[in-house]
């Protein structure tokens, strides 16, 4: 079987060498048997995924098939939490990866892989939940100190009385040049519209005759 190995260190932990994590990597997949299909190594943060180069690749060959098997040395050498965890094994179930860490023993291909995997289902649930709890207690207490919740209204952006008279302006120059544009129109004025112009208030296209 072919395997993929994975390594990570972060660039706070300047002394650690991505090779201490590859050394038992290759011993462990050589005591399997297994093929070495490429060595993917990091040097990021675990929450850092745009500079987490080498596991993007490591992601897009999995979906290619490349290999069978991701193994690493520890759990928190890939994934940044428990969501990120359960998301990425639930993916490379699905098209036939499996998953191994060498110090905790995990192996999503045995029963007790499996079990867990289900237990890590309800742990990113829980993860969410308590996301969401955070984040709403936040926002109550930014309320209750009078704080404005949400994006800032359009009213408070800068230049926005200017652009408010201006708009103003146009409509009542809009208005004065209806009659005499209806006129040179076979439809009359009743059913004269004046094309809606973008003001830049934020709130998209707004028509002339709206403005008060």
């Amino acid at each position: 079987m072919k395997v993929a190995l994975y390594a990570r260190v972060s660039t706070h932990d300047r002394d650690q060498d991505p090779e201490t994590q590859l050394v038992a990597l290759r011993d462990h997949a050589r005591a399997q048997g297994w093929d070495v299909h490429a060595e993917y190594v990091d040097r990021a943060p675990a929450n850092d995924l745009l500079r987490r180069t080498e596991w993007r690749r490591l992601l897009d060959d999995a979906a290619r098939r490349r290999f069978g098997l991701v193994l690493v040395f520890k759990l928190d050498r890939a994934f940044r939490s428990v969501k990120h965890m359960h998301d990425t094994l639930d993916a490379w179930e699905r098209i036939g990866v499996g998953f191994q860490s060498v110090r905790e023993g995990f192996d999503t291909r045995t029963a007790l892989g499996c079990l867990l995997l289900n237990l890590l289902t309800s742990l990113a649930e829980f993860e969410l939940e308590l996301i969401s709890e955070r984040v709403r207690t936040g926002m109550d207490r930014a309320r209750r100190q009078g704080k404005h919740i949400g994006r800032p209204s359009v009213m408070h952006s800068p230049g926005f009385e200017g652009r408010w008279a201006s708009a103003r302006f146009l409509r009542r120059k809009a208005e004065s040049g209806r009659p005499l544009a209806a006129s040179a129109s076979p439809v009359g004025e009743d059913h004269f519209y004046l094309p809606k112009v973008h003001l830049g208030l934020g709130a998209g296209f707004v028509g002339l005759a709206s403005i008060c």
